[in-house]
C-alpha cells in the first residue's frame, strides 16, 4: 500500500512544508495522513493529499489563520465556502494596508512637526453633522466607555473622521462599540489623529443634541466644540493616543444568525448562568453562553452544559451582553460567532459601521471541546 503513498519527507520536499509543520497540522486536524504505520508511527499521505498540502502551504504564506485553513481544506466542493474564507481574509489584508497607510501619513506629519516645530500648526476640523444621527451614534457606544480611572486614555469616546464618515469608538477592553455618522462629503483636511472626547463632555454633547436638526462640531487644537440651536458646549480633550482598535474589528465568524432583539433579551434574562471571576479587575460576573446549533438556530444553553457535536459556542459577561442589546434600541440583530475564543459581534442590519463586540470568557470545557 505504501508504494501508492507519499512519505512525510516526500510531502515536505514537494510542498516546502517542514516535517514538523506537517506533524503540527496533523495534530490540529487540518491535514491528517491517510495511513499511520502502527509499528513505527510513520505518516503516509495519499496522492490527492499532495494538492491539499500545496494549497495549505500557500494559505500559510498569505497568513490565513489556522481556523481559516481548516475551513478551506474542509469545505465541501462547489459550496463556495472556501472562496468566502479567502475573500474575507483578503478584505482583512486590504484593511490592514489601509491602516498602515493612515498611520504612515500620521507619522510623516509628526516628523514634520518634530523637524519644523515653529511652523507646524495642529489641524482643526469643522463639521456639520445631522444631530439625530450623532445622537444615535453616541447612544450606540456609550455603554462601552471605560470607567477605570487608571485608564484615562479609554475614559471617553474617540471621534475619528474616516472618509465621508465620522466614526465613534468606545472600549473598556472587555467590550467595544463603534458607530458611524455619514458626512455630506469627505473633509479636505482632518486632524492628525482622532479626538478623545471625555465622558462628561460626550454626555453633555448628547444632551445638547436632543431635538436639534444639525450640529456644528469643531475638532482639533486640543478641544472639542459643539453648537446647535443657539447653544454651545466646549471642552478640552486629553493629549493622549487612543489604542489601535481596527485589528480587533476584523473578525472571521463561523456563523451569522438573525434574531429579534426582544427574543434574545428574553432568552438571556431567563437563561441559566454561571459565576466566574472574569469581570473587570477579576471581579465575579454572571456568564451567559450563546450557541449556534448545527441547524443554524441560536440557543442559550446552561453555562455549565457540555456542547453537543456541531455546536459553536461563546461565553460572555451577561450584564455586558444585556447592555449591548439595549444600545441604540434596535429591533433586529445579527450575531456573529467564531467560537469560544473569538469575540462575539452584535450588529444592526442596515448599519454596517455600527456594531459592538464582547470579548469571550474562557470557560475551560468550551475551549477544550475545540482543541
Amino acid at each position: 500500500m505504501e508504494s501508492d503513498l507519499h512519505s512525510i519527507g516526500e510531502l515536505a520536499r514537494a510542498t516546502g512544508l517542514g516535517v514538523g509543520t506537517l506533524r503540527y497540522y496533523d495534530g490540529a486536524d487540518v491535514l491528517a495522513p491517510a495511513h499511520v504505520d502502527p509499528q513505527t508511527g510513520y505518516r503516509w499521505y495519499g496522492p490527492r493529499q499532495l494538492a491539499d498540502a500545496r494549497l495549505l502551504a500557500r494559505l500559510r504564506r498569505v497568513g490565513l489563520p489556522l481556523a481559516g485553513i481548516r475551513a478551506v481544506l474542509g469545505a465541501a466542493p462547489g459550496s463556495g465556502a472556501a472562496h468566502r474564507v479567502v475573500d474575507a481574509h483578503l478584505r482583512r489584508l486590504e484593511d490592514g494596508l489601509a491602516d498602515a497607510r493612515r498611520e504612515l501619513s500620521l507619522i510623516r506629519t509628526l516628523i514634520d512637526q518634530r523637524e519644523n516645530p515653529m511652523t507646524a500648526a495642529p489641524a482643526e476640523l469643522r463639521l456639520t453633522v445631522p444631530a439625530p444621527a450623532l445622537a444615535a451614534a453616541l447612544d450606540a457606544v456609550r455603554f462601552a466607555v471605560c470607567a477605570d480611572p487608571e485608564l484615562p486614555v479609554l475614559a471617553g469616546v474617540l471621534f475619528e473622521v474616516d472618509g465621508a464618515a465620522l466614526r465613534l469608538v468606545a472600549t473598556d477592553r472587555y467590550r467595544m462599540a463603534l458607530a458611524e455618522v455619514p458626512l455630506p462629503a469627505a473633509p479636505d483636511t482632518v486632524p492628525q489623529a482622532g479626538t478623545i472626547v471625555p465622558t462628561a463632555l460626550a454626555d453633555a454633547l448628547r444632551a445638547l443634541l436632543t431635538g436639534a436638526a444639525e450640529a456644528e462640531l469643531t475638532l482639533g487644537s486640543g478641544l472639542v466644540r459643539a453648537e446647535t440651536g443657539g447653544h454651545r458646549i466646549e471642552g478640552a480633550v486629553p493629549d493622549l493616543d487612543y489604542p489601535d482598535y481596527r485589528a480587533l474589528t476584523r473578525l472571521d465568524p463561523l456563523h451569522r444568525v438573525d434574531v429579534p432583539a426582544a427574543d434574545l433579551r428574553g432568552a438571556v434574562e431567563s437563561g441559566v448562568t454561571r459565576t466566574l471571576p472574569s469581570g473587570p479587575n477579576g471581579a465575579d460576573c454572571a456568564v451567559t453562553v450563546l450557541a449556534v446549533t448545527p441547524d443554524g438556530r441560536l440557543a442559550v444553553p446552561p453555562a455549565d452544559a457540555a456542547p453537543t457535536p456541531g455546536e459553536v459556542r461563546v461565553a460572555v459577561n451577561r450584564n455586558f451582553l444585556l447592555e449591548a442589546l439595549d444600545a441604540g434600541r434596535p429591533d433586529q440583530l445579527v450575531l456573529e460567532l467564531g467560537g469560544p475564543i473569538a469575540p462575539l459581534a452584535i450588529r444592526t442590519p442596515g448599519r454596517d459601521g455600527t456594531f459592538s463586540m464582547l470579548m469571550p470568557i474562557r470557560v475551560p470545557e468550551l475551549v477544550r471541546s475545540t482543541e
